[in-house]
């Protein structure tokens, strides 16, 4: 189903990566089981959709709490082996079509962003393996702010970083972190899950 904009409410538009733009679940799934497995842990696959949208250290310990088990690795170290385990699975990264129009069709007329809690090598790596890359002129990640989603700090860089105020950008997001973040930077959001499925 298209999306529809009015273009007299906004002057940008800030992207989401995982679960908006792209899906990369599976990606990301598989990758977290490479790193856990030589510690003999597994994750289970409905427990891991149940907490999308958590960078590695948040997941790390949502999982510790859960199941009394700790996972013996520095969340550095944890951090590391996701990120390497991804990069050998971006062939299972598929784009999100309906959403991934909307910035084709914006990119020649408005600045975009994406604002991805992701780590800028993880973020880098998934625009290329889709082609969306050349879309965005500002790509901000979790390298750039202090706090993630829920802190509207990422989608204020991107703001700050297009030169267009807050209130004129308008958000695409797939999770509650994330809408919760565009109303803390007081921009208006789109939430992608009540779009009708591809």
């Amino acid at each position: 189903m298209p999306i529809h904009l009015n273009p007299d409410s906004f002057d940008a538009l800030i992207f989401d990566l995982d679960g908006t733009l792209v899906d990369s679940a599976p990606a990301h799934f598989r990758a977290y089981n490479d790193a856990l497995a030589p510690l003999g842990i597994a994750l289970d696959w409905d427990w891991y959709l149940a907490h999308l949208g958590l960078a590695s250290g948040p997941l790390k310990q949502a999982y510790e709490a859960a199941f009394g088990r700790a996972i013996p690795l520095s969340p550095a170290d944890f951090a590391e082996r996701q990120v390497a385990g991804f990069l050998r699975n971006l062939h299972l990264v598929r784009e999100k079509g309906v959403v991934a129009d909307v910035a084709r069709q914006w990119s020649a007329s408005l600045p975009l962003a994406v604002a991805s809690s992701g780590n800028r090598v993880e973020v880098i790596s998934t625009l290329q393996q889709v082609g969306l890359l050349p879309l965005f002129e500002v790509i901000v990640t979790s390298d750039n702010v202090a706090r993630l989603k829920p802190s509207p700090d990422l989608f204020l860089e991107a703001s700050r970083r297009l030169n267009v105020p807050a209130a004129r950008c308008l958000v695409f997001e797939d999770s509650d972190q994330g809408m919760a973040a565009a109303a803390a930077a007081k921009m208006r959001a789109i939430d992608v899950r009540r779009m009708a499925a591809e």
